[in-house]
């Protein structure tokens, strides 16, 4: 009997899908947990100066070290994650509701209304992002609330873009005119037949784009542009640990490995979705 020589492999894709899905949810999961827990689990005060214990090496006490001020590094972290994984999402959430917001209303009505967004969107996407954000910082100031709200600024045009080209191509289908010629008003037909369909997209940009939020975010502290010291972040904890990159590597090697575990596990998650739902995100 012949065996179809593509069902073994298909079957093999399929669980590889699933077992990414299940581990990369499960981590995020548990470290979203644990950011939310971080007061009840973090076992020291993370901005407790002590330089009698500063740069301790893993002990009972201080599971992974102190840092240059005697700080309680496995607690810097957690205290971290709040902050990195919360204003990502903040950053992500703002401005896809901005772009869906711009460009569905750019798509479906066309026109003028068109012409004139996406070229106010083409004059924002003419120039790299980061040197925008720089601009915008440098315009604002330094600090966490400057850098969210230039990111925010920035990101949104790429967002505006994709969904007006979904919503362009949905609203030619049989099923938006039938709903037109019933009578159904234009928030009725974006409830019931556009949202249901840009959803999966909407899905598997939320996860590749949370990695890119917390990178930016990160990479702003990193420079010294975001969150400043004496708060918790890892951007801004390889920040200051640079300066011990030769005797005490560990204090960049810890926040950095958190950064790529976590954005590694939202692109992996999100190609995952991809390929589950058949969607391909544009590239930037």
């Amino acid at each position: 009997m012949n065996v179809p020589l593509g069902r073994p492999n298909l079957l093999h894709r399929l669980s590889n899908q699933r077992l990414i899905l299940i581990g990369c949810s499960a981590f995020l999961g548990l470290l979203f947990l644990a950011a939310l827990a971080a007061p009840w689990l973090a076992p020291h005060d993370p901005f407790l100066v002590n330089l009698a214990v500063k740069l301790q090496e893993p002990s009972w006490t201080y599971p992974l070290g102190t840092d240059h001020l005697g700080r309680c590094t496995l607690s810097r972290l957690l205290y971290g994650a709040r902050v990195s994984l919360g204003f990502a999402v903040l950053i992500f959430a703002s401005s896809l509701l901005i772009g869906l917001l711009i460009g569905t209303l750019a798509g479906y009505i066309g026109g003028w209304v068109d012409q004139l967004l996406m070229r106010f969107c083409d004059g924002v996407m003419a120039f790299p992002s980061l040197i925008l954000v720089l601009g915008l910082v440098g315009i604002f100031g330094p600090g966490l609330k400057q850098v969210i709200i230039a990111l925010m600024l920035v990101q949104w045009v790429y967002y505006a873009r994709m969904f007006r080209g979904l919503v362009m191509t949905l609203k030619e289908k049989n099923f938006i005119a039938a709903a037109r010629v019933n009578g159904s008003s234009h928030w009725k037909i974006f409830r019931t037949h556009l949202l249901p369909n840009i959803l999966p997209p909407l899905l598997v940009i939320g996860t590749l784009e949370m990695g890119w939020a917390i990178m930016d975010i990160s990479a702003m502290s990193f420079l010294g542009l975001g969150v400043q010291s004496p708060a918790a972040e890892w951007g801004a904890m390889i920040h200051e640990g640079k300066s011990y990159i030769r005797t005490n590597p560990e204090l960049m090697i810890y926040p950095g490995v958190m950064i790529m575990l976590v954005i590694a596990s939202f692109n992996l998650l999100g190609e995952s979705l991809s390929e589950r739902f058949g969607v391909t995100k544009p590239p930037k």
